[in-house]
């Protein structure tokens, strides 16, 4: 869409990163979907779920967490990206993603001492006897140190050097596998008390050797992961860093750790910090608290500001004109809305209705529907 369309509006604003080009600061976060088959395989619900989304007018569209080995995925039906046979499952999905106007991007990840546990449905806890009566047995959880995620959940074995190793290089395989699918965005899963985050916090992270203690001991896994996953994924493409940029819990990760790391992240080629927070142990994208809109925003404003890059807010955005305050007020360069485009996935180009105007706003939806909506919107104004 010319750039004229998007005058008047920070959020509806083009933006480049590396040679991507993204046609608005409107992103749809990774969510899972719990709908993959046994061996990784994305499937014909993810390319309706996520060309859906597309549709809807965000500039870029993020699928769901993909696990770098099959002993990091959450669940039985996790998405993965540890095999040469999942290039060919997601190559039709990037398409119909890009065949909508957004930038198609994935998020990998491995889930540490948070794998192995029922699907939301059946509990969201660790899985067990029952689970494996039903054809979903419980496998081995790992992490940095012997403590477990919750109280009763699994101990997860410490990993030792060469195995943090052969971790860091299944991060770029995976890196290299989603580039061969044709995805031009990159997120790093760092966040909500998954294997990177577990390594970061002081909480979860007791090792005595390099990979503990002191703050930079605690990074150098991350550091190591960023490195291998920006040489293996191609250079003019973008990469994002998801990190829970607080922990939210006595001793824990602050907002000063965040930073730290977002400024060692650029250094290695990092693009955007993708701000979260919570998640060492409880689940922070699911937890029932009342929490206000944008509440992680301040979050992403002090990587920003502090470490000098460009970060992505979220956290329960739901109003278009809050979303358009945090772009124009420069607090983050993109707006990432998860929950809410499923209950309405066409809100950004409600939104561009909203902040441009019915003539320029309606310009950005599907040529299919805008044609409609816009007359209907005459016809109101006649009534």
């Amino acid at each position: 869409m010319p750039s004229d369309v998007q005058h008047g509006s920070a959020l509806f604003a083009p933006i480049r990163l590396r040679d991507t080009a993204f046609k608005n600061r409107i992103v749809i976060s990774p969510m899972q979907q719990y709908a993959a088959g046994r061996d990784g395989n994305p499937g014909t619900w993810h390319c309706e779920h996520l060309g859906r989304l597309a549709a809807g007018g965000a500039g870029l569209v993020f699928a769901e967490v993909s696990a770098v080995s099959p002993e990091g995925r959450n669940t039985h039906f996790d998405t993965g990206l540890w095999s040469e046979s999942h290039i060919a499952a997601w190559a039709p999905i990037v398409e119909e993603i890009a065949r909508h106007g957004a930038v198609p991007g994935i998020q990998i990840g491995h889930c540490g001492r948070k794998a192995s546990i029922q699907c939301p449905w059946d509990g969201f806890g660790p899985l067990g006897p029952s689970d494996a009566a039903r054809g979903e047995p419980p496998w081995p959880v790992i992490g940095p140190s012997p403590i477990a995620s919750n109280p009763g959940w699994p101990v997860p074995a410490e990993l030792s050097v060469a195995q943090i190793t052969t971790l860091v290089g299944q991060f770029a395989d995976a890196a290299r596998r989603a580039a061969a699918a044709g995805f031009r965005a990159l997120n790093v899963h760092g966040a909500h008390g998954y294997l990177i985050h577990s390594f970061l916090s002081p909480l979860s992270n007791h090792r005595a050797d390099s990979y503990g203690g002191n703050i930079v001991g605690r990074m150098k896994f991350a550091l190591e992961v960023a490195e291998a996953v920006r040489a293996s994924w191609p250079d003019p493409l973008p990469i994002f860093f998801r990190v829970s940029a607080i922990d939210g819990l006595p001793g824990g990760w602050e907002i000063d750790d965040s930073i730290e790391l977002a400024r060692a992240l650029k250094r290695r080629g990092i693009d955007v910090i993708d701000c979260s927070s919570g998640g060492l142990t409880t689940r922070s994208t699911t937890a029932a608290v009342p929490r206000p809109e944008g509440y992680q925003v301040p979050l992403a404003s002090a990587i920003r500001d502090g470490a000098q890059i460009k970060t992505m807010a979220v956290g329960l955005i739901r109003n278009p004109q809050f979303a358009e305050a945090v772009v124009a007020d420069q607090r983050a360069d993109f707006v990432a809305i998860g929950r809410e485009s499923l209950s309405d996935a066409f809100w950004p180009a409600r939104a561009a209705v909203e902040l441009l105007g019915e003539e320029k706003g309606y310009a950005l939806w599907p040529r299919r529907y805008g044609w409609w909506l816009e007359r209907r919107a005459q016809q109101l104004r006649l009534a």
